[in-house]
């Protein structure tokens, strides 16, 4: 019996792990006024008729804080690189020198610092509701085995512990977030 209470607490971590992993990959997307690659890895270039990730075919770089430079490995892609950015709507103004795609990612405004952070906090709670969905689904397949009420009712305790925890590790990554989207 204790084998399948094992099963469904490491499903749930499981779980609550998928919800952190998805938290920490949102909040990398949320710039924070530094340029990063990161920031472009949602744009689709139209390839030869395909919707191709930026990322495959051009190298993006960072030189500096405030710059992207974009080298797509064809020249004739340049312009359909700098559509892609327009269309991505993230804010940027793309440029280019005939062999790059310069985008300057200006700094943070106050207003725009709150609006990140009010979408850090979006992230944030959706992580949390994962997680406790994570929970109530490893209760409902904890009652569901047949085992005494003792063992049920610690199983339950150690999954509420468990969402505690990782409850815990959101709320942490979102103060280190929003700590650095104030930043100036």
């Amino acid at each position: 019996m204790d084998e399948e209470v094992k099963f469904v607490l490491d499903s749930a971590k499981e779980s609550m792990d998928a919800s952190i992993s998805h938290l920490e990959k949102a909040f990398i997307k949320i710039r924070a006024g530094k340029a990063s690659p990161v920031m472009l890895s949602s744009v689709m270039v139209d390839y030869y008729g395909s919707q191709t990730p930026l990322s495959q075919v051009s190298n993006i770089n960072t030189p500096d804080a405030r710059t992207i430079s974009v080298q797509p490995w064809e020249k004739n892609l340049i312009g359909e690189i700098e559509n892609a950015i327009m269309n991505a709507n993230l804010g940027f103004n793309p440029m280019n020198n005939g062999e790059t795609v310069i985008i300057s990612v200006p700094p943070l405004t106050e207003e725009r610092r709150v609006q990140l952070v009010k979408q850090a906090k979006a992230e944030a709670e959706d992580a949390k509701v994962s997680i406790r969905s994570a929970r109530q689904e490893a209760n409902k397949e904890l009652k569901s085995l047949e085992i005494s009420e003792d063992l049920l009712k610690n199983a339950e305790a150690d999954v509420q512990e468990l969402t505690n925890t990782y409850i815990k590790k959101v709320d942490s990554l979102l103060t280190v977030k929003e700590a650095e989207i104030m930043k100036v």
